[in-house]
């Protein structure tokens, strides 16, 4: 009997390894077949880009798209963003599949028969409109893993939620946008989401490959805004006034000096950049007054919190040695993109089965921000980068997202609904919950024992991390 039991389970657990493995190869499979048509939707939608909150086409676009496939279709969310919800064929968990819709003002020099030459009005200016950053590329993979997803619908255990998220790369002045509207209206909660997964094309990895970091993976984005009162003063006297020029240059310099000696670099970058300065009418008058501008990107919460004290008090002690006075403000635009390391524990052998273990990447982390962050107030996240580089070409040669030059080789867009769709047949709600509930336990254990770990959970550690470094990270037990 007991040899009977044994045979039994080693039969149990050798047709359970057949079956993820024909599971996974239908989705291969079927992801290659449909990715010529991918590849002509991502073209059709580069065509015509629409910047954030009115980007009507193009949600036009993707509710006809799903709908042909039988998927229930959600409209005007957070203004235009469309969600689509695919009830599989067994009871399961909720899981979210995220992508970003909208283009930027950017006017393309790319010669490809698809080439954008639309216009639009951005910050009372007649801008070109181009997807700079690859959403276009997003919308067509998330609308192939639905197609895949559809027609394994009977197999498929749970619920799909696919958001298409309009204005990540920020709403129009004045208005609310992106994924903080999406999460406030409801877009997490109903159906409720129990992890969310999202994935970005990248101009310098190469086609064929993934890359991902546990823990931080992208900064948190903060804009500042300066204001310098000096005293004006005919140019050929300089003496007569206080020049806030001259205060800005300094301050600028100064900002510099707490990435470069007073933050702990080996802890997390830091990037302090001013991208505008407005000042001065005119080239003989030294003007009173000084508006700029810039974006502060972190990595670590603690570490965000010091850079923007220490920006106050540069800032106001500079302008003090001049004789001038500064406003400043300081707006958090997106928090630090942070994968829950127990979820990218599990999932990893997904994102081998879409690429490969020898394509999967484990990156170093990027001062770039995604407001993709947002959802993981409401559930764990992963998001992580799919290469769009020509195969053999030199990274360093690939011209960055946000600018005219910016290529992506739409070849291998199949990667992208490989990994989504693996990502949804494999999770495990269950072993998720059990995994984080054991880290928090030993995050209980290290408070009560009162041993307190320099923000130990906001670096980049998985599980296992914690547990094997326990006794070197609170002084021994």
């Amino acid at each position: 009997m007991k040899k009977l039991t044994v045979c039994l389970l080693i039969l149990f657990v050798f047709a359970n390894f057949i079956f993820a493995g024909s599971i996974s190869d239908e989705i291969n499979a079927s992801a290659e077949k449909v990715l010529p048509q991918v590849i002509e939707w991502r073209r059709f939608i580069h065509q015509h880009p629409e910047l954030g909150n009115r980007e009507f086409k193009t949600a036009a676009f993707i509710e006809e798209k799903l709908r042909a496939l039988g998927i229930e279709v959600r409209t005007k969310i957070a203004k235009t963003g469309v969600v689509g919800i695919l009830k599989g064929g067994q009871p399961g968990p909720v899981i979210g599949l995220r992508a970003d819709i909208d283009g930027l003002p950017v006017t393309e020099r790319v010669n490809v028969p698809f080439k954008s030459t639309e216009k639009a009005e951005y910050n009372g200016q007649t801008v070109g409109v181009m997807h700079a950053c690859g959403h276009d590329s997003h919308i067509a993979m998330l609308l192939g893993t639905a197609t895949v997803l559809s027609q394994m619908k009977d197999k498929l255990k749970g619920t799909v939620v696919f958001i298409f998220q309009p204005a990540e790369e920020g709403p129009p002045a004045g208005e609310e946008g992106g994924a903080a509207l999406m999460v406030k209206e409801g877009v997490m909660d109903n159906p409720k989401i129990d992890a969310i997964f999202g994935i970005h094309i990248n101009s310098a990895t190469e086609i064929g490959k993934i890359r991902y970091k546990t823990g931080s993976f992208m900064a948190a984005s903060d804009w500042f805004s300066i204001k310098i009162k000096g005293k004006q003063t005919h140019g050929s006297q300089p003496w007569g006034g206080v020049d806030p020029i001259m205060v800005a240059s300094s301050i600028i310099q100064g900002f510099q000096t707490i990435v470069s000696r007073q933050s702990e670099l080996t802890k997390a970058p830091v990037v302090i950049s001013v991208g505008k300065i407005n000042s001065g009418v005119r080239e003989n008058i030294i003007p009173e007054e000084l508006t700029m501008s810039g974006t502060i990107r972190t990595l670590d919460q603690e570490m965000q919190k010091d850079v923007h004290a220490r920006i106050r008090k540069t800032a106001t002690k500079i302008a003090e040695s001049f004789g001038a006075q500064v406003d400043i403000s300081i707006d958090s635009k997106t928090p630090i993109t942070y994968n829950t390391p127990q979820l990218v524990d599990q999932m990893l052998p997904s994102l081998e089965k879409a690429v490969g273990k020898e394509n999967l990447i484990n990156a170093e982390w990027t001062t770039g921000a995604e407001d993709f962050a947002e959802y993981r107030s409401k559930a764990p996240a992963f998001f992580f980068f799919v290469g769009g580089m020509p195969k053999g070409m030199n990274p360093q040669n690939a011209f960055p997202h946000h600018t005219p030059d910016f290529f992506i080789d739409d070849s291998r867009l199949d990667v992208g609904i490989k990994a989504f769709a693996n990502l949804v047949f494999d999770f495990d709600k269950s072993k998720l919950q059990k995994s984080m509930q054991q880290t928090s336990l030993l995050e209980n254990q290290i408070n009560v024992m009162n041993c307190q770990p320099k923000n130990i959970f906001a670096v980049e550690m998985s599980s296992i991390f914690i547990h094997s470094n326990y006794d070197s990270l609170c002084g021994g037990v």
